[in-house]
């Protein structure tokens, strides 16, 4: 069994709020960090300025996008999609507040430690580094309630002082969003405020002080401060720390755990789960790009939003695996709140009954933060989410979730993408499907000239994807098979095809292609995101290995590799490592995640958009362009913390071991270099299959699977040719087993 993870520990100076310690339960988020003094950064997930949400308009359908692009009409395309005012506000999450702590004369923060087995906090208070009698302060939160505590005598001689966000982020720029003043209050022991907005619920944040003990409390709504102000005077420390640590030791306990022998991958497993625990939970609003860790420098860039052309996916990816499925009830409740909205935006744009659009950058109403088209149109982000939807119920076997949301995700995305569709017959009386306009995420952004194509790539891919789960679950709930998907299925191509005149990869009389982003449009540049390579992952419609594919691949690769990642961000770098485990090039895989633990983690160990350092990517930390900045004042521009990276990680590690592939559980045939001894445990899989394996010598030696519900396990142990099934021998490479709730299987290698 693995241990439990190590502690980290953080040196201080700190300088901002994203490279300090973060302790989280989904709803209430605190960054701990500072300089002289000690600061402790608070935010409370759900605190919304929903003002300057959009719709797509009424008269702005599938076929007038169509007409303008096709006809080259800008001006038409920009009246179907209207750009927001200049200085107009829109839907955007704020951050709460800071509590500054200063401690005596010449006494300053040395460092902290962060135990990730209790989720407690020590900080070492001292005048120098040698002092040999530190002060120390101990940080904890509650496990659900808004609220978190520190400990120790060091707390009577400190001076407190609550500062709001409205007074510390940047250019005023709550106040040039027409948001007033916060009412604040002060009394002996403590003091808070109150942050109104002009159409939302406010936000309160208070603070009580008492001998040995300092209390931090946020609340949300109509009646925020009767609500913090309770929490703070009827706050039962005994108790608190009783569900705290019960929380954690039921979270590693349960949690699929690693033991691997690269201590960076190690590292970034560990505190993964850690922060996932902090991020993704049932109590809370659903997990946005930065969940509840917003600064309060700045208003929280891409307003803390939901993207859905990957980050949500990313965000919420592992917790299948490492399971946390009881913990993704609130994005699945959002989800199905939003059916009738998706529905209503779908048979409005491609006037199509029962067809739905979820545009790729909203609010928790679903409302669009701006004009941009190309996103609005991405009609892969339904069935992406359709398709990890149902991965929730492959792993659960909720029967009533399939029913509810995951039939209606994807009924609504292959209708909607049945109304782009153009069928065609060749003069040899060969039919075909095409789509006659799609887009490749955020290739090319708006830019009519580039951002479009006939059959992208990912589109493609993702039509497939949804038609595939369509016929899978059909008869699971009685469903009828509709005709059209086999007809689709059988004459869309599986992605666009574009000849290599390089000779990339070339093989003697045959033609040299690989995989295009759309018709005709070889991939030119380094690009964040590898959306048309989604044939492979996430959508999983081609084996890699296969014949009628594999040279194809191999190209794309090449082509991709050479053109370079010098354009990516943090959060595309997992994703590439599981492409890479897709196709069975572990030491790439793990090269890209020690590159995002190198380039794309700062100093607090937080993953972000842009490298942390110039001179490897053009997305950095802007000291090639601004060198005097040194991470200053200005720096807010640049660092941008994201929790989709952290999130990915974790599950391109479980990837180098396990991996669902066809309805085939995968155990690791190659290690990377270097990898002799390693041992997972309680990772699940697709079919409600719970598997600890053990590695010794570079190659697996045997694995113990519990099957939760019953059913077919389809398993590929990597075990070699003769291994024992609870003793008993079997030569074969691929199983197929019938298996009983509750039943254990016992796998070993025999030679």
């Amino acid at each position: 069994m693995t241990p439990h993870p190590a502690p980290f520990t953080w040196h201080f100076p700190l300088r901002r709020p994203h490279a300090g310690l973060p302790l989280g339960n989904g709803t209430q988020g605190l960054l701990i960090w500072g300089e002289t003094s000690l600061l402790l950064t608070v935010a409370r997930a759900g605190f919304w300025d929903h003002r300057g949400g959009s719709d797509i308009l009424p008269s702005t359908t599938f076929a007038g996008v169509r007409r303008a692009l096709e006809s080259e009409d800008d001006p038409a395309l920009a009246a179907l999609f209207p750009k927001r005012a200049s200085g107009a506000a829109f839907p955007q999450q704020m951050g709460g507040g800071r509590l500054e702590i200063t401690f005596p004369e010449g006494m300053r923060p040395l460092d902290a430690t962060l135990d990730l087995a209790t989720a407690m906090v020590t900080v070492r208070i001292a005048r120098h580094e040698d002092d040999p009698a530190p002060r120390l302060l101990r940080l904890r939160q509650s496990a659900e309630g808004e609220v978190c505590w520190m400990e120790g005598e060091l707390i009577s001689e400190t001076n407190i002082r609550l500062l709001p966000a409205y007074d510390l982020v940047r250019d005023n720029a709550m106040a040039g969003l027409g948001i007033t003043p916060p009412e604040a209050w002060q009394n002996p022991d403590g003091g808070g405020f109150l942050q109104p907005m002009p159409a939302d619920a406010p936000l309160a944040v208070a603070w009580r002080k008492q001998p040995g003990l300092l209390l931090l409390a946020t609340a949300l709504g109509a009646d925020a401060v009767e609500a913090v102000n309770s929490s703070l005077l009827g706050f039962d420390v005994i108790a608190a720390d009783a569900a705290r640590l019960a929380f954690w030791s039921g979270f590693w306990a349960t949690a699929a755990r690693v033991s691997l022998p690269d201590p960076t991958l190690q590292r970034q497993y560990d505190y993964g789960l850690y922060r996932q625990a902090g991020l993704i939970r049932r109590h809370a609003p659903a997990a946005t790009l930065q969940g509840p860790w917003m600064e309060d420098t700045t208003i929280p860039p891409w307003s803390n939003d939901y993207h859905f052309n990957i980050n949500v996916q990313l965000v919420y990816g592992a917790a299948l695996a490492t399971g946390q499925a009881a913990e993704m009830q609130p994005l699945w409740d959002m989800l199905r709140e939003w059916l009738p909205r998706l529905r209503a935006l779908g048979e409005g744009f491609y006037g199509a009954p029962g067809a739905m659009i979820l545009p790729h950058a909203v609010d928790d109403r679903c409302q669009l933060m701006g004009s941009f088209w190309a996103g609005t149109i991405d009609q892969a982000c339904i069935a992406w989410m359709a398709s990890e939807a149902y991965k929730y119920y492959d792993f659960t076997g909720d029967t009533e979730f399939l029913r509810t949301l995951v039939w209606p995700l994807l009924e609504g995305s292959f209708v909607g993408y049945f109304a782009m569709l153009v069928a065609r017959t060749d003069a040899n009386g060969k039919k075909s499907y095409h789509l006659p306009i799609s887009v490749s995420p955020e290739f090319g952004g708006s830019d009519r000239k580039k951002c479009w194509g006939r059959d992208a790539s990912f589109q493609l891919a993702a039509l497939h994807a949804t038609i595939r789960l369509l016929r899978a679950a059909a008869p699971l709930l009685g469903k009828a098979e509709d005709p059209r998907w086999s007809d689709v299925a059988t004459h869309l191509a599986p992605y666009s095809l574009v000849d290599a005149k390089d000779g990339g990869y070339g093989w003697i009389g045959q033609p040299a292609q690989r995989i295009a982003l759309w018709e005709g449009n070889d991939l030119p540049e380094s690009h964040r995101h590898h959306s048309h390579l989604a044939a492979i992952y996430p959508f999983c419609t081609i084996n890699p290995f296969d014949p009628a594919h594999q040279k194809i691949v191999a190209r794309s690769l090449n082509r991709w590799n050479t053109l370079g990642a010098g354009n990516w961000t943090g959060w595309c770098v997992p994703w590439a490592s599981i492409l890479c485990s897709r196709c069975g090039l572990p030491d790439a895989a793990t090269s890209w995640l020690h590159l995002l633990a190198r380039q794309f983690t700062n100093e607090g160990h937080a993953t972000l958009h842009n490298a942390d350092a110039a001179g490897v990517f053009a997305w950095d930390d802007g000291s090639l362009a601004w060198p005097d900045h040194r991470k200053g004042a200005d720096y807010h521009a640049y660092e941008i913390m994201q929790m989709d990276a952290a999130m990915g990680a974790i599950n391109a590690i479980l990837e180098l071991v396990v991996s669902c592939r066809d309805g085939v559980i995968h155990i690791a045939d190659r290690l990377p270099k270097g990898w002799r001894d390693l041992e997972f445990n309680r990772v699940r899989t697709e079919g409600g299959f719970v598997i600890d394996g053990l590695f010794s010598h570079g190659r697996i030696e045997q694995l113990r699977i519990v099957s939760s519900r019953g059913g077919v396990l389809r398993i590929a142990p990597a075990l070699g040719d003769i291994w024992t099934l609870d003793g008993v021998t079997r030569r074969e490479t691929n199983s197929v087993l019938a298996t009983q709730p509750g039943q254990t299987l016992r796998l070993r290698r025999v030679v």
